[in-house]
């Protein structure tokens, strides 16, 4: 493989410098203390994000809901794989006091796959979001969601709360679904996209994968191609950094500049915001996005915003 196409894992096994993250443990305690004295989780720390240190100096964090036990037996995810216990019927009011004691004003909200639900965790999705709007009307919410199996109905249930940004990880190439994401498909996924743009016209539609695991460049502008076609107004690309020896292992760095072609692929496909690089992950930097996104969109429709 040749330099310019990434760097395949040395056989000591170190990252390249490109693809470590520098620690800033600034005010890091503080959203830490949140998270613990209302009884949550945040996805930054259960997967083991890079990011952690940045995001929680903001403070920013992923809030988890419905527990840290995951259906699903991905080969990238380093959360917790089993049998789940019962949701927290105070879950979403505890996330909302969360939120408003460390002032965030953008809240994201994912969960682990509950596929033993019988409506998948969406109806945990739509009572925290519209819990933290009633609680924080000047927050912005966005919500990153499993596959909810495909169901269109349960897709709806969380839009019609009125998320401002609805996320769904398609997480990477068609081709790799069965090491990466055994129990899930492609197809499922951007149909859960695309029934939130159709759903929703003016939700902000989000997506995001990794590069890492033994895709192509081909592959990966195919994938571009598809996520455009689902609707999609943001995509995400990071490097997946294999989280313990229990992963997958990394078939592959890619490097920075790697991501900037990348990242003009995806424009060129008609993916208008783009957030590439080797550290980044799928809420990296997210409230910035949504403003970005929304001075663009006062700019085109000043009218709109008037009102």
């Amino acid at each position: 493989m040749s330099r310019e196409h990434g760097q395949p894992p040395g056989r000591d096994g170190k990252i390249p410098p490109w693809a470590r993250k520098t620690l800033v443990l600034k005010d890091l305690h503080r959203t830490k203390s949140g998270l613990r004295g209302s009884s949550l989780s945040s996805v930054c720390e259960e997967a083991r994000c890079p990011n952690i240190t940045e995001c929680f100096s903001k403070p920013c964090a992923t809030f988890l809901i419905l527990g840290g036990v995951c259906t699903r037996s991905c080969g990238f995810c380093s959360v917790r794989k089993g049998e789940p216990a019962p949701p927290n019927a105070s879950e979403a009011l505890l996330l909302a006091r969360a939120a408003s004691r460390m002032g965030l004003r953008h809240v994201v909200i994912t969960s682990v796959t509950r596929d033993d639900l019988p409506d998948r965790g969406a109806g945990a999705f739509a009572s925290a979001v519209r819990t933290v709007k009633d609680r924080l009307p000047e927050a912005s919410v966005e919500v990153l969601v499993p596959d909810f199996s495909g169901d269109r109905e349960l897709v709806c249930a969380v839009l019609g709360e009125g998320p401002d940004v609805f996320n769904h990880n398609v997480e990477t190439v068609e081709r790799l679904y069965p090491s990466v994401r055994p129990q899930a498909s492609l197809e499922t996924s951007l149909g859960v996209l695309k029934t939130a743009r159709e759903r929703s016209p003016d939700v902000i539609v989000k997506s995001g994968f990794m590069l890492g695991l033994g895709e192509e460049e081909n592959e990966v502008a195919d994938l571009l191609k598809r996520l455009s076609g689902a609707g999609c107004d943001v995509v995400t690309m990071g490097q997946y950094l294999r989280p313990s020896r229990g992963q997958l292992p990394v078939r592959r760095y890619w490097r920075p500049e790697d991501f900037e072609r990348l990242s003009d692929l995806a424009k060129k496909a008609g993916i208008r915001y783009v957030v590439a690089g080797p550290l980044v992950r799928s809420s990296y930097r997210a409230r910035e996005i949504l403003e970005v996104i929304l001075e663009d969109r006062r700019r085109a429709c000043p009218d709109d915003f008037a009102r």
